[in-house]
């Protein structure tokens, strides 16, 4: 299991880049140190694999553009195929350690098309109302067994004879048992919300611009949508306008420089759409409630 303490995203997108991730065997072990991840979070992403979790310790918060959940210690759950998500650790005085298992559908469904897919995973994840399925202790029995067996799974060696066959099976024992303790929210009918594909066309364009100075109207062309449909996708997937979000777009890029590089502060303001140092200053303080420098020596000086 590889400890991760940051996220890599393919080039001009938000899309998670997921490093080791091989054809042959579609999964990777992760233990996320939110604690270490700059800023103690994870921005808006998305990813084409399933994401299982274990929150061995501490507590996080996933927003996705359906609402907020607080995963304490010994909550779990699963979160969809391609939703948004960001996470965030909600106290910075405790280790937040969260273990992941992420993984694409097919190690479980074999060849696309085949039976188990169309019966067992395609209900699932193509089902736009399972943003995430959400699994605490104390909760009913079947949560709790699936906890168990989720906790037990991280403790698979990958050293061990037959490590892919026996991490298949346990994956696919959670997915069955997940597949029951979902059947209530598949059988409530979602449609599929356009505006999850327009807001991503409009994340990608602010990723690829964001040095530039970015118009409403041309953030909205990118998607095919009008100013005002722009601001109400905003507000309905990330609850914020365009505007914040490219204000915070351009402040997570300035802190990742600040904490990596030795560019100067004016230099990184504006490599970063910012303007003025002067400006900056005063919007990244509001944003992180320290200076540009503080915020270098900090995460310069951390044990990360």
């Amino acid at each position: 299991m590889k400890n991760i303490h940051s996220i890599e995203f393919y080039t001009g997108s938000k899309e998670e880049l997921l490093p080791g991730f091989e054809k042959d065997f579609p999964y990777i072990a992760s233990r996320a140190e939110l604690d270490k991840y700059i800023g103690h979070y994870v921005p808006w992403h998305w990813h084409k694999t399933v994401e299982l979790f274990y929150m061995e310790s501490g507590s996080i918060e996933y927003d996705t553009p359906g609402g907020k959940l607080l995963f304490p210690a010994g909550s779990g759950g699963i979160v969809n195929s391609n939703v948004l998500h960001m996470t965030k650790a909600i106290s910075q005085k405790e280790k937040n350690i969260q273990l992941l298992h992420i993984f694409d559908v097919s190690l479980l469904a074999g060849e696309q098309g085949s039976r188990i897919e169309q019966k067992y995973i395609a209900p699932i994840i193509t089902a736009p109302q399972i943003e995430v399925i959400p699994l605490f202790p104390g909760n009913a029995e079947e949560e709790e067994r699936i906890l168990k067996l989720l906790a037990a799974s991280f403790r698979l060696s990958s050293d061990e004879f037959g490590y892919e066959i026996k991490l298949r099976e346990t994956l696919t024992e959670i997915w069955l048992m997940l597949f029951e303790l979902s059947r209530p929210m598949r059988e409530k009918k979602g449609e599929h919300n356009k505006s999850n594909d327009k807001i991503k066309l409009m994340m990608i364009y602010i990723h690829e611009h964001y040095r530039e100075k970015i118009s409403i109207p041309e953030l909205a062309a990118a998607a095919y949508l009008s100013e005002r449909e722009c601001y109400r996708v905003f507000h309905d997937c990330l609850h914020m306008t365009p505007v914040e979000y490219i204000k915070a777009y351009r402040l997570q890029a300035a802190c990742q420089m600040l904490a990596k590089g030795q560019e100067a502060v004016t230099v990184i303001s504006h490599e970063c759409g910012l303007g003025s140092s002067s400006y900056f200053g005063k919007v990244f303080r509001e944003y992180t409630h320290c200076s540009p420098t503080e915020y270098r020596r900090k995460w310069q000086n951390s044990d990360r």
